[in-house]
């Protein structure tokens, strides 16, 4: 249950809703526990009476049924309080994961699985619900039924009540130890649902490619091991829930058994009339139930502990990015790199190595050189995707580390490599981040990206639906979304990273042409394998292995005749 605290300031939160539904289940059970009385009044009477029974009947008769109806209606604001609240805590949890999800850095997301993660708000948090919904409240009613049944029970013969509770400690005994099973049976099931939901959104996401490879046959077949598995770990989980009930309606019927043996023994000494021993046996069926959600209840708090646990240890995690500063400044000045280095934690790869670097303000950076060079490795850091390993990066003349983390992105349009596009509509993309939607600026956006015309082309035009990650779209509609999105918002610096691989040469010179018109006064950073991308800058690094090899603009590294001279050349010629 240790895990399970965690959970405790969201029942706080809704005490009110918990204490309001335990009042209505403590009304329920107490109008489900007249009509025993009702039974036994009406056994004795009639026992006693000869010439009113049709009168008896009809009156205890009439008395159960109201009660029964109360019962009912109580039972309905009963759930109509828990059940809600537990609603509203699986609200208020599947928002904590997701701001914890929009909290943490880049890396994280590199070592965990995205089925994993999504398991987490889903599965996870479903399971949660059961347990401070239905779970709680069938736990509410065991303990105030047992409560009243048992005072109700010892109140008419002491005797009686202990043997027919014989049977219940061992039915406690039972439930802790396959209590255990059920928690590690379940984390074993959760965790194979995550590697299953991780193959199907893996396959969902490269269908494409998957088709293309004609590669469906191991696709499926990879799919359905994994099936197999997580039925195989349901069945066992399954297994072992299913042993409660046999042993629970074997133990209420030794009760029902004793109940009439022992009753009718003190019936014949006196000690009880004979409505008595129906009055228990109708107490034993009471109990028939809460005795039977023992085990389900169980077996929620198993499964909800170990669901827990998993959200637990996500939600405790500190993202390495942290915000030291909440201050809204303008920010303003070059882009300073003093010795930086950096190495990825998940690889260990060394991405760059004693970088020395200034950015002027309002001119242009071209970034040139190899893949895997670290040219996209500087835009993370810019943006503080990363923290630098060693060295630091000065904007406005203070460490960005110690800049108001909103403000900086803020002040950044940054079209990534993969122009990851959202599954909504061509508009809704390009004012994607911003609470402002402006024709005006939507329509320079699109223009200055060169794709004005083809979306209008398009029969619903701004509003076509562009499908998951942009797939009704070629690679050059892409991009060039991508980077309309980016010029709508209103930025001082301006990075794209490679993001013209797919646009053809005559676009390209256009929006690199446009890009300057708009930026004038701005900081513009373009990395791009292409010469024909980034010789216009006013200052080029070429980097090599994390290394600046050389630096200047496109005439002075021709001059040079080093390697980008020779990169030039070889490019011209292709073109050529």
């Amino acid at each position: 249950m240790k895990h399970l605290k965690y959970l405790n300031k969201f029942l706080w939160k809704y005490r009110v809703i918990l204490l309001i539904g335990s009042f209505f289940v403590c009304i329920a059970n107490i109008f489900a526990l007249y009509p025993a009385e009702f039974v036994r009044k009406a056994f004795d009477a009639i026992l006693l009476e000869n010439n009113n029974i049709t009168y008896i009947l009809i009156k205890y008769t009439s008395l159960i049924i109201l009660f029964a109806i109360l019962k009912g209606v109580f039972m309905y604001f009963m759930r109509q309080t828990i059940i809600v609240m537990s609603r509203k805590i699986e609200f208020d949890i599947k928002n904590e994961i997701y701001i914890q999800y929009q909290k943490l850095e880049r890396a994280f997301y590199k070592k965990n699985k995205i089925g994993d993660l999504m398991n987490r708000i889903s599965e996870d948090v479903s399971r949660i619900r059961m347990y401070v919904g239905p779970g709680l409240m069938y736990a509410i009613n065991i303990v105030i039924l047992f409560s009243l049944v048992l005072y109700k029970m010892f109140s008419i013969n002491i005797t009686l009540t202990l043997y027919v509770l014989i049977p219940l400690p061992i039915l406690a005994i039972t439930v802790y130890f396959v209590s255990n099973k059920i928690n590690y049976r379940s984390e074993r099931v959760q965790n194979q649902l995550s590697k299953l939901t991780t193959i199907a959104q893996e396959t969902y996401s490269g269908i494409k490619l998957t088709k293309s490879f004609n590669n469906q046959f191991n696709s499926w077949s990879l799919f359905l091991d994994a099936c197999k598995k997580y039925t195989q770990k349901q069945l066992y989980l399954v297994k072992i829930e299913a042993f409660f009930f046999p042993l629970i309606i074997t133990l209420i019927g030794s009760s029902t058994i004793l109940t009439v043996y022992v009753g009718g023994i003190e019936s014949l000494k006196g000690n009880i009339t004979t409505g008595n021993i129906a009055e228990f046996i109708i107490y034993i069926n009471m109990l028939a139930w809460p005795v039977a959600s023992i085990g389900w209840v169980t077996s929620l708090i198993q499964r909800a502990a170990a669901s827990q646990e998993r959200i637990n240890n996500f939600l405790l995690l500190n993202s390495e990015i942290k915000n030291t500063i909440d201050l809204k400044e303008y920010l303003s000045g070059d882009i300073i790199f003093n010795n930086v280095c950096f190495t990825y934690k998940n690889t260990n790869t060394r991405a760059l190595k004693n970088i020395s670097l200034n950015i002027k303000e309002g001119k242009s950076l071209g970034i040139f050189g190899k893949t895997g060079g670290g040219k996209s490795t500087i835009a993370n850091l810019i943006c503080r995707f990363y923290d630098t390993t060693q060295g630091e990066i000065m904007l406005n003349k203070t460490n960005i580390k110690n800049l108001d983390l909103t403000t900086l992105r803020s002040k950044i349009g940054y079209v990534p490599q993969d122009d990851y596009l959202f599954s909504g509509t061509i508009k809704e993309n390009i004012i994607f981040g911003s609470d402002i939607v402006e024709e005006a600026r939507i329509v320079k956006a699109i223009k200055n990206a060169e794709i004005f015309e083809e979306i209008n082309n398009l029969s619903n035009g701004l509003e076509t639906i562009i499908g998951e990650r942009g797939v009704q779209l070629s690679g050059g509609q892409r991009q060039r979304l991508a980077i309309a999105r980016a010029l709508y918002k209103h930025s001082e610096i301006f990075i794209l990273d490679d993001c013209l691989s797919a646009v053809d040469a005559n676009k390209e010179r256009k929006i690199l042409e446009n890009l300057k018109q708009l930026s004038k006064g701005k900081t513009n950073i373009i990395i791009s394998h292409r010469i024909s991308s980034i010789k216009h800058a006013y200052n080029i690094i070429v980097l090599d292995q994390g290394r600046i090899i050389e630096q200047g603009s496109h005439k002075d590294l021709l001059e040079k005749k080093g390697f980008y001279y020779t990169i030039y050349n070889n490019q011209s010629n292709k073109k050529a």
